[in-house]
């Protein structure tokens, strides 16, 4: 099952393979209670503040994750306005307002650092989306993985320094539990190594010096501190959607985001540094009933999975080989 099968659920990219980069779009064009958990020390994001508990706006409609860095987020006004016209969004008397929340990752460092996902990548997303909208759920086609959207330009191991970087990309997955169902999205540009979230074993990562093999970043960054080269500042972030159809109030969806976080801790290493700009979105569309930690505890299970995903979907490009060259 793909995130596009769920109900209520539509996405969709823009890839940009030549200047690699790209966006991806998931939207809920009913509105969805959405949240978000923002834990790395570079974020680039749009309307998040409006997301927290106590704000007023109650639904979000479309999420865009974005590669470009900050540039990126060009592609998330480019979607509003395309939302805008398909008529979608917030009822403001006088118009209407589509409420879109976005985050970027920093891929300039892969293919032509000049060119980032515009307002026309935005709003191509959206039209491909909304294409399938009169399409039964079941019948949709599944959302493309690996280099492609949000994951095009996406790279991970980078604390050695980029020759040693390995490829990663867009990843999904999508559980289920009785009549609740969590999906998620996410593009993984990590500082540190993709693991298995049980047993560890690195999957994707910053390889040795003759690349033959993966290392283990975090066992080299505390065995030589005083010479660690950190070359990569700035230059990552993962940044994901979880989605939903269980009932939630924006403070419980909150909390689900921030349960959420947990998977980049299972399945990234080290994570949440200050290089990387860590941001996962929630949407719930309301239709099952589930305990809030339950949600939660699936929510995490699927972005490990959707994580380990992104690795394992990503090809080579760019220069650098990805885990399915190992």
């Amino acid at each position: 099952m793909s995130i596009t099968q769920i109900p209520g659920i539509l996405a969709a990219h823009a890839t940009n393979e030549q200047g690699g980069t790209g966006c991806t779009v998931i939207i809920c064009p009913a509105g969805a209670v959405g949240a978000v958990d923002v834990r790395g020390g570079a974020p680039a994001t749009r309307e998040t503040d409006l997301l927290r508990p106590e704000e007023t706006v109650q639904t979000l409609h479309a999420v865009v994750l974005s590669g470009g860095s900050a540039y990126g987020l060009a592609a998330s006004c480019g979607a509003a306005e395309e939302l805008e016209r398909a008529g979608i969004g917030l009822d403001v008397g006088v118009g209407i307002v589509p409420i879109v929340s976005g985050a970027c990752l920093f891929d300039l460092a892969v293919g032509d650092a000049h060119t980032r996902p515009t307002m026309e990548d935005g709003a191509q997303a959206v039209r491909r989306a909304l294409a399938e909208q009169s399409v039964e759920p079941a019948q949709r086609a599944p959302l493309l993985r690996g280099n492609v959207g949000a994951g095009t330009g996406c790279s991970v191991g980078k604390l050695m320094g980029p020759t040693r970087a390995m490829k990663a990309g867009l990843g999904e997955h999508v559980s289920q539990s009785g009549t609740l169902i969590c999906g998620a999205v996410t593009a993984v540009n990590a500082c540190g190594d993709i693991v298995d979230p049980t047993t560890r074993t690195p999957l994707a990562g910053c390889l040795s010096e003759d690349g033959t093999h993966l290392t283990r970043t975090t066992d080299t960054l505390l065995e030589d501190v005083a010479t660690m080269p950190l070359d990569a500042k700035r230059t990552n972030t993962t940044i994901s959607c979880v989605v939903t159809n269980a009932k939630l109030t924006k403070a419980q969806a909150t909390k689900v985001a921030q349960m959420a976080a947990d998977a980049y801790a299972h399945a990234i290493d080290p994570t949440h540094t200050t290089n990387d700009g860590d941001t996962i979105f929630v949407m719930a569309t309301g239709e099952a009933e589930a305990p809030v930690d339950v949600v939660g505890a699936l929510a995490v299970r699927t972005l490990e999975q959707a994580i380990v995903d992104a690795a394992q979907s990503a090809t080579s490009a760019y220069g650098l080989r990805a885990a399915c060259d190992l």
